[in-house]
């Protein structure tokens, strides 16, 4: 599963290591071009939803029923991973609760705070296995980290 997808910059070269994917945003344009770059890129277990990180948790604690939701049968997807990409506002507590059930969590973060107080409640459920921070904007304060986390033994 992947919140916060885009284009598919990390959804179409990840989806290699997957039988399916879960994909979510809520920008109607960028979905649109997620598609098409599945089409050009011959990828076909990628499902793309138009809907937020908050959205998808309700739909998967069926809280909620969303029509955007009707051609796809959440009930069939075994989440072993997920990748999230939020805004610099960092992730919400529903979202960061969902997370927490799932064995990987791959977390890229353009802010550092906002990272470092996810990670208080991530790190509660699982260990960092590894990270890194990339410079992908020189001359500027601007840094990308990386994370991945593993869930704890029982």
């Amino acid at each position: 599963m992947e919140s916060y997808c885009g284009l598919g910059n990390f959804t179409l070269p990840l989806s290699a290591y997957f039988d399916k994917v879960l994909a979510t945003e809520i920008s109607k344009g960028s979905i649109k071009s997620a598609k098409e770059n599945c089409v050009l890129n011959d990828i076909d277990n990628i499902s793309f939803v138009r809907l937020s990180s908050e959205e998808m948790t309700e739909a998967l604690q069926k809280k909620r029923t969303f029509n955007r939701l009707k051609d796809i049968d959440l009930d069939s997807y075994a989440f072993s991973t997920v990748l999230v990409d939020p805004p610099r506002a960092g992730l919400d507590p529903a979202t960061i609760a969902l997370i927490s059930t799932i064995d990987h969590i791959i977390y890229i973060s353009c802010n550092p705070e906002t990272l470092a107080r996810d990670l208080e409640s991530l790190t509660q459920t699982h260990e960092i296995e590894a990270s890194a921070i990339y410079d992908q904007f020189p001359h500027t304060s601007h840094i990308e980290s990386g994370v991945f986390l593993r869930k704890k033994s029982s």
